[in-house]
């Protein structure tokens, strides 16, 4: 049995490229049958097991060759969203067409590579020569980064099931995966910390008289001067000064010991989940590493951040900066929280998250400072 499993590995490795058509239980029952009755129509040299023989073979050879037609000339196009985020289900347009302009195919089956991000497993019964179909699915990539090559595979046993012909497909263009916005175990702890502190410098805070101006449509009567419009004889409006917006500065330390990769990735997914929450809150964000100093909205949106950090990667010996400007929150990601505090950083309403401080679920935390 060893040297039966050997050879057959060996001649596995013969071929490139996984074997496009598999023997099915079905198959292989029909090809015993059909031994039995080749070996009876010789012994017994009876025509009518030659006959049998005869009509067995050609279905054999008839179900090949349709099976072959079937799966032939099928193209794949897969439409996807601009913003794909990682752990997160997505939908993505899914057209299957066949280019063969008379001949139908049957009985396909389609279902995608795990790399692919296309977990499910579709069917279609039947796919006029020269149609399309669309379907809606669902995409999941479990990492960020850039993906060049997503690989499909259709399959079909039609006409009867003596073989499963399959077909891969590879589908060639880039597309970026953001790091998870999703929350992990701290991180909503850590966003609700500097969202409450936000909060606590605009709570008690009167707001700044601006001018006062005549009233327009649809504006709130709470704000009418009644002073001013009894002076006037028209409704006249106080208006004020708009309240200041704050910045929160997110440093991610890229220079961190590769066996801290792990951390690294979660800082990383944490680094994206801020910047995208404070945006959407709208706070002013600015983001700085090693290579890249960016400012929301000044510089551009938010999705400038995440596409960089879908490819941003440990930068081992690279110097972190020094805090140039100030701020009025500072969320500093790195391995080295001492080195970070002798640059500079560490001032009032500066949090610190390192390798060993990564907040876990459901608690509180706390300046380092």
């Amino acid at each position: 049995m060893s040297f039966l499993a050997d050879w057959w590995r060996k001649t596995r490795s013969m071929w490139p490229q996984p074997l496009r058509q598999h023997v099915t239980r079905a198959g292989l029952v029909y090809s015993g049958t059909l031994l039995v009755v080749m070996l009876a129509a010789f012994l017994s040299a009876n025509n009518l097991l030659f006959l049998i023989m005869a009509a067995m073979l050609s279905a054999l050879f008839v179900s090949g060759l349709v099976s072959r037609l079937s799966i032939a000339g099928l193209e794949l196009d897969l439409s996807l969203p601009d913003h794909i985020s990682a752990r997160r289900k997505t939908r993505a347009s899914l057209r299957l067409r066949n280019l063969k302009r008379w001949i139908p195919s049957f009985s396909i089956h389609l279902k995608g590579a795990p790399e692919s991000g296309f977990q499910a497993h579709l069917y279609f019964p039947v796919i006029p020569g020269g149609a399309a179909v669309e379907e809606s699915v669902e995409l999941y990539f479990p990492k960020r980064g850039k993906q060049r090559e997503r690989s499909f595979q259709f399959f079909t046993r039609f006409p009867f099931g003596f073989a499963e012909r399959r077909e891969l497909v590879t589908a060639r263009h880039d597309i970026l995966i953001y790091p998870c916005l999703d929350p992990q175990p701290g991180f909503d702890a850590l966003l609700a910390a500097v969202s409450g502190e936000m909060e606590a410098q605009q709570r008690g805070r009167g707001q700044d008289f601006y001018r006062v101006r005549p009233y327009e449509a649809l504006e709130s009567a709470r704000h009418v001067d009644w002073k001013a419009t009894a002076h006037t004889g028209n409704l006249q409006i106080r208006e004020f000064a708009r309240e200041k917006i704050h910045q929160v500065s997110i440093y991610l330390d890229l220079d961190t010991p590769q066996q801290d990769e792990e951390w690294f990735e979660s800082a990383v997914d944490c680094c994206a989940f801020l910047a995208y929450r404070l945006t959407e809150a709208g706070a002013r964000v600015r983001f700085r590493t090693q290579e890249l100093d960016f400012t929301i909205p000044d510089d551009g949106d938010i999705y400038a951040v995440l596409r960089y950090l879908a490819l941003v990667s440990i930068a081992a010996g690279k110097m972190p900066g020094s805090p140039d400007s100030p701020v009025d929150f500072q969320i500093v990601f790195t391995a080295n929280p001492a080195r970070m505090t002798a640059l500079g950083w560490g001032g009032t309403g500066s949090r610190f998250v390192g390798t060993d401080t990564m907040p876990p679920a459901d608690t509180d935390i706390r300046a380092e400072a």
